[in-house]
């Protein structure tokens, strides 16, 4: 069986980054979302509080006292939707179970629903980034299969490696072709974005290519080498040079790479894996999303895990759609 290509493996770890992360995302808000509505069904016994407490937090939350039909006093932190009516001083519904030993309330007013929302909604917009990450890949593999079926012309390919300033390395890198019809210097030279491949390393200079692409000025072109290999286009062919990307010949950038004053261990890189970048981001994604959640959303572990959970997945993803060179 013949193994996928780089650009595919690429793809492959994107989509199932996306759909991975929103599954574990999902997972863990919609348990607690029908734990809560559970217990939010369970809840039978009324009782009438007092707001002591307003516009806490950056959601207008209340803190309200009162008290279970055993006569025991709690104070307790709710998420509302309306707080002009509920402010401090005003009577606060709250709805309770009588069997539990120490109950937790909840708002006895139906239509408050935000502690249950903060849990399902945030799926829900999850499942809709997950989607539009994966259709992100899905329209590259659509465009290069139409580009490639269109007649070939032939060009010559000088490959330009691109970065952008101020940006981390790890997603600023960008690989360009220039592209020139074969024989003819007069024509403007065609600019297209590709994905890494590492038969790229193996060229110097510029190479006979062919160029398959449609008809009109915003086609993308798919490019065949000598050998047979296709690399993966990204976005639409350009007349002109990226702006704001700082391009040199990937070749220099190799040797320049290779004679720098600080030698690099190319056995050391060549023996990592070529995901281990995309591991990287991942688990500064959990990090980041857990500090997140613990220093913003409050002493939650529910939404700390949760945002651990989307920034880890998102960051893999995004890594694998900036086309990374291993």
């Amino acid at each position: 069986m013949r193994r996928p290509g780089p650009a595919l493996r690429v793809a492959l770890l994107g989509v199932t980054a996306a759909l991975t992360g929103f599954a574990l995302f999902a997972g863990w808000l919609g348990f607690h979302g029908y734990a809560y509505g559970q217990a939010r069904d369970r809840a039978t016994a009324h009782a009438t509080g007092m707001v002591v407490e307003d516009d806490l937090g950056d959601t207008g939350d209340i803190r309200v006292r009162w008290k279970d039909g055993t006569g025991r006093e709690h104070v307790q932190r709710f998420e509302i939707y309306d707080t002009d009516r509920y402010t401090k001083g005003r009577r606060f519904p709250v709805a309770y179970d009588p069997d539990a030993k120490d109950p937790r309330g909840f708002p006895g007013d139906p239509e408050e629903t935000a502690a249950e929302d903060d849990l399902f909604v945030p799926i829900l917009l999850a499942g809709v980034t997950a989607a539009l990450l994966c259709a992100v890949w899905a329209r590259r593999g659509l465009r290069f299969w139409w580009a490639a079926r269109r007649p070939p012309r032939p060009m010559t390919a000088t490959v330009h490696c691109g970065a952008r300033p101020a940006s981390p390395r790890m997603v600023s890198e960008t690989l360009w072709l220039r592209l020139t019809e074969s024989g003819v210097s007069d024509r403007p030279a065609v600019w297209q974005r590709i994905m890494w491949h590492p038969v790229l390393d193996e060229l110097n200079g510029p190479v006979e290519v062919s160029a398959h692409h449609g008809a009109g000025s915003r086609r993308a072109v798919v490019v065949r080498l000598s050998d047979g290999t296709r690399l993966v286009p990204l976005g639409r062919r350009r007349h002109v040079a990226p702006r704001r990307v700082l391009l040199d010949e990937y070749a220099v950038v190799r040797t320049a790479l290779t004679d720098s004053f600080i030698p690099v261990d190319t056995a050391t890189l060549s023996a990592r894996p070529w995901w281990w970048p995309g591991a990287r981001m991942a688990a500064f994604g959990l990090v980041a999303g857990a500090t997140a959640g613990a220093l913003f959303i409050g002493e939650s572990l529910v939404a700390a895990v949760g945002l651990a959970l989307c920034a880890a997945a998102l960051l893999a993803a995004l890594w694998t759609l900036s086309a990374p060179r291993p």
